[in-house]
């Protein structure tokens, strides 16, 4: 079992705020994504992860800053909680020079190597191989240091997920699996891709990893778990996988919703609406009285100006010159 951290009330307040700010920005910058994108200057698709804010807010908490995170094509909340650069982000989903990749990824290739954030694939599972190969550096260079691989569940479905789990197990890699289990793989839910009488942390119990399962909604169980797992990785004791449940609200990929296609029910979407991460976890601030409405307010004004003056940038940033066309693609001789 991992062990659990008892924080003096002044430390979780600060805490339970942190995580509150945390789950707002990501929120207000990714419905501005989504009120942008019809104009039609953001080309690359965009996978949000509008409901599904509280896991990477508490996991990344959870982290040091010379930690290290991966994650897949449903990054945005990912590269924002580690602490990623905004304006650069925003820049690079406009395909701009300013963009964190110089405007040749999009959104689902966002890096910030200075916030620990090594980068974002879309192909499912990509990542997680590279996240191993970071853990397994850091352990045979002796560095203090956890790896975090974002994944989906869809993502245990993949071959490389398990030759990834064997090896990290193995070797007791200071890796943590954090899976963000939101029911679909695009529009499959589970029932049709595994079977309904097991679990998807059991996946990795089997290859003899420390395995948990939480709620994915409340960010203060997610970091009650992320922090009893990092404190594991990293005291040698081998990699730990966490199963938050989640879910997303809009659709798949793009900035609207998808209900009207039939592959999942109104009601079942209006009954993870009512356990929305932010507007729950706010009312239990405001039930234990640490909920400051001031501040509160104040933050949120903050944010949408940071919001709109990176907007502003990116429109106004150039785009990659022709001439760098083949930068970055061959080696330097």
């Amino acid at each position: 079992m991992l062990a659990a951290a008892t924080l003096p009330p002044t430390v979780a307040t600060a805490l339970s705020v942190r995580l509150l700010e945390s789950m707002v920005r990501i929120r207000f910058v990714e419905e501005a994504i989504a009120r942008h994108y019809a104009g039609q200057q953001m080309r690359c698709p965009v996978h949000l992860s509008i409901g599904q804010e509280a896991a990477a807010a508490g996991v990344c908490a959870a982290l040091r800053a010379d930690d290290l995170a991966m994650s897949g094509h449903r990054s945005h909340a990912h590269y924002l909680a580690k602490g990623g650069d905004l304006p650069a982000m925003i820049a690079e989903l406009y395909g701009k020079a300013t963009g964190c990749c110089q405007g040749r990824g999009g959104s689902m290739h966002l890096v910030d190597l200075a916030a620990g954030f090594v980068g974002a694939v879309p192909i499912v599972g990509s990542t997680i191989p590279i996240a191993t190969g970071l853990a397994f550096a850091d352990r045979q260079l002796k560095r203090d240091r956890v790896t975090v691989a974002f994944l989906g569940e869809a993502a245990t479905e993949e071959g490389v997920f398990h030759e990834s789990a064997n090896f990290a197990s193995l070797h007791a890699l200071p890796l943590v699996f954090v899976c963000e289990n939101n029911l679909y793989s695009v529009y499959s839910p589970m029932h049709v891709r595994q079977p309904a009488h097991r679990e998807v942390w059991q996946l990795a119990a089997g290859h003899g990893i420390a395995a948990h399962q939480g709620d994915g909604n409340d960010p203060l169980a997610v970091h009650e778990l992320m922090h009893a797992a990092v404190a594991h990785a990293r005291a040698g004791r081998g990699p730990v996988f966490l199963e938050l449940k989640t879910y997303r609200w809009r659709e798949h990929c793009g900035p609207g919703f998808d209900n009207h296609i039939g592959y999942r029910t109104e009601a079942e979407y209006l009954a993870w609406r009512e356990r929305d991460p932010i507007a729950r976890f706010e009312h239990r601030l405001q039930q234990s009285g640490e909920f400051d409405e001031l501040r509160h307010a104040q933050f949120k004004d903050a944010v949408e100006a940071e919001i709109a003056a990176a907007f502003a940038a990116a429109q106004l940033a150039p785009f990659p010159a022709g001439t760098s066309l083949l930068h970055h693609v061959y080696a330097e001789s």
